[in-house]
């Protein structure tokens, strides 16, 4: 996680981007660190949502085009996870894509909602909500540790 607290923003936008997807990196730990070189915690904010909102992204992309067994090789989901993804979906609706900052659960989520071709409009505004919302809560906790 050092190298990426070399490249300052740029850094952060990248491991918020990966970190989206399903390599397990933690963005947070990058933001945490650039905070505590003073880096401005607005900036710090709007770059990790923007970087893990277009990670997101790529994970709707790769719902909408890619093929399902493709999907659940890449997931590493049975026949019966996946239904069982599909069905906690449809249940709560489009809403849930405000919980795609949630470990385990926001990757699926994201691709899930691609492969229903949730409009990218709803997609994108609670996807941004819920990731700047958690965002906003480490700088805080942060803060107030330091």
């Amino acid at each position: 996680m050092g190298y990426f607290l070399e490249f300052g923003f740029l850094g952060l936008f990248v491991s918020a981007f990966l970190a989206a997807t399903i390599l397990p990196l933690s963005s947070e730990i990058v933001m945490t660190g650039l905070l505590l070189q003073g880096l401005s915690p607005w900036a710090l904010i709007i770059v990790a949502t923007t970087g893990n909102v277009a990670g997101s992204l790529l994970n709707y992309a790769l719902g909408y085009w890619a093929s399902l067994g493709m999907i659940k090789k890449w997931l590493r989901m049975s026949e019966e996870e996946f239904v069982k993804a599909e069905q906690r979906f449809k249940k709560y609706g489009v809403f849930s894509l405000f919980f795609s900052w949630v470990p385990i659960i926001g990757d699926p989520l994201t691709v899930m909602a691609g492969i229903l071709r949730i409009r990218l409009v709803w997609f994108l505004l609670l996807v941004a909500m819920g990731k700047c919302l958690r965002y906003l809560v480490i700088c805080y906790m942060v803060l107030q540790a330091s």
